[in-house]
């Protein structure tokens, strides 16, 4: 494992989030936090009216978002009656940064105030029973780099967001995912457009690179059901931070 050089003081972080929070009027500072994966950029467009957009350009010491298709903003706004920020661009490991890197936005939403996080993303399916355009819910992962070292938690802990050793065997909250399965079926276009929605073990690789066959049958045989390349260093790190 290479190691990692890179350290972000807590000072950083706050900074971050005073800046943001300069930026924003009070009553949209944010409950709810919304990372907007691949292709999923336009969730930001169902914030209410009154948006506030703050490109990751003009946000000090914030990481740059170098993927198609990751506009790289935070969007500011109500989203039915609830203050959420909405990622429209993530980073990865692919892409340069350090593990700690690709997380950065989850500790500082948590400075901002969120309490809950919904991650999304696309990904790859290695169950036969998922089909193009269904939609999965995450119950728990494999994180194949984190098993090898690159942990985002890697280096001094932060104690100011979390402990040392956190657990993360249930972070995939049970009652918010049976609420989005009972949300998800009450919508009539998707009961019409046949689109199924599973839950499902993640698969976590750095990429870029996709999959070999070997590795995509030792995944399957682990028992993971979809591979990405994202998600999983978020989720821990918004674990550590009690989100």
């Amino acid at each position: 494992m290479a190691a990692i050089k890179e350290h972000i003081p807590f000072v950083t972080y706050q900074g971050i989030a005073n800046f943001l929070k300069d930026q924003v009027p009070s009553h949209l500072h944010p409950k709810v936090g919304i990372v907007c994966g691949s292709g999923l950029g336009g969730l930001s467009a169902t914030l209410d009216t009154g948006a506030v957009t703050i490109n990751y350009a003009d946000i000090p010491n914030f990481p740059q978002s170098t993927v198609a298709g990751h506009a790289g903003k935070l969007v500011f706004g109500m989203l039915r009656g609830k203050p959420t920020v909405c990622m429209v661009g993530r980073f990865h490991y692919y892409e340069g940064y350090s593990p700690e890197t690709t997380t950065l936005p989850l500790r500082v939403m948590q400075l901002l105030g969120v309490e809950t996080v919904i991650v999304t993303n696309a990904v790859g399916s290695l169950n036969d029973d998922f089909n193009v355009g269904d939609v999965v819910l995450i119950k728990d992962h494999v994180s194949i780099p984190g098993i090898a070292g690159l942990n985002p938690l890697v280096g001094p802990n932060l104690s100011e967001f979390g402990p040392r050793f956190p657990p993360i065997s249930d972070v995939y909250d049970f009652d918010l995912r049976v609420k989005m399965g009972e949300t998800y079926y009450s919508q009539p276009e998707f009961r019409a457009k046949g689109m199924t929605m599973h839950e499902g073990i993640y698969s976590f690789v750095s990429g870029p690179s996709y999959e070999s066959r070997a590795e995509g049958r030792f995944l399957r045989s682990i028992g993971a059901d979809v591979v990405g390349m994202s998600t999983i260093p978020e989720i821990i790190t918004a674990a550590h931070c009690g989100l």
